[in-house]
């Protein structure tokens, strides 16, 4: 009777290193880089043995390969245009929506408890960051920026578009039916003055989940700021038409103040 090969774990991290490298596209010279990235604080011998220095490091390369790009492809644009398009891209949702396309969350060395309520937005968004440092560390900043832009350029001319044009409706349109498979529907939820200057207040809708609602002097521009509204909802951002402001006047910025 011959003995049997151990079989091995599906689960362990050697092969979920494996896994992720062949999901990515991007075979390491040194396979440590990529098991820390995917290794979370919930199982790490301790927190600096973790992904979270990966992805301080992986933050900060996406902002730099994400702004030169931007500033080398929209000469036209001003400080403030760039900068909205970086928030745009450089986000949580963006960085979670690539890690879940790719099927990343399949190789995350986690806690059992983490994964109670289901795979955290978070998680996701974080262990993209940590595989950029990751490939920085191992290839370079020219194999991180080909890394990053793969992945980045189609999401920033997305943002861009919606920048030049200024029409949150079609950016709106293109977010829910890639994201939540479904179609912006535009409510009216509210009217006030006189009938030869009225103002309307309009909410958009995805798949039975409202967003908040905004004023214009027509029901066109409440429905552009509507979509604004929903967009940055959907960015977890704070919206920037708001309803309890002075009818038909967005929210400005103190920021410089």
């Amino acid at each position: 009777m011959k003995n049997s090969e151990p079989s091995k774990d599906p689960s362990s991290l050697e092969d979920k290193v494996e896994r992720c490298q062949q999901l990515i596209g991007y075979r390491f010279q040194d396979p440590t880089y990529v098991a820390s990235a995917l290794t979370h604080a919930s199982v790490a011998a301790s927190r600096k043995h973790s992904n979270e220095r990966m992805e301080f490091l992986g933050d900060a390369i996406l902002g730099m390969v994400v702004c030169e790009k931007i500033f080398q492809t929209y000469p036209e644009y001003l400080e403030g245009e760039l900068t909205k398009i970086k928030s745009v891209v450089v986000s949580r949702r963006v960085c979670a929506k690539i890690s879940k396309k790719l099927g990343i969350e399949s190789c995350l060395h986690v806690g059992k408890g983490m994964m109670r309520h289901g795979m955290p937005r978070s998680l996701l968004s974080d262990v993209f960051e940590a595989l950029i440092a990751a490939v920085y560390l191992d290839g370079g900043i020219e194999a991180a920026r080909e890394f990053i832009l793969k992945y980045m350029e189609p999401e920033i001319r997305m943002a861009a578009e919606g920048q030049s044009s200024g029409n949150f409706k079609s950016l709106l349109q293109q977010m829910a039916q890639g994201e939540m498979k479904g179609t912006p529907v535009y409510r009216l939820v509210g009217e006030s003055g006189p009938d030869h200057s009225k103002y309307f207040e309009i909410a958009a809708e995805i798949a039975g989940r409202r967003f908040t609602s905004a004023w214009g002097r027509n029901k066109k521009e409440a429905e552009q700021r509507a979509a604004g509204n929903a967009i940055s909802e959907l960015r977890d951002e704070e919206p920037p038409f708001v309803s309890n402001r002075f009818v038909g006047q967005p929210k400005e910025s103190h920021d410089n103040d």
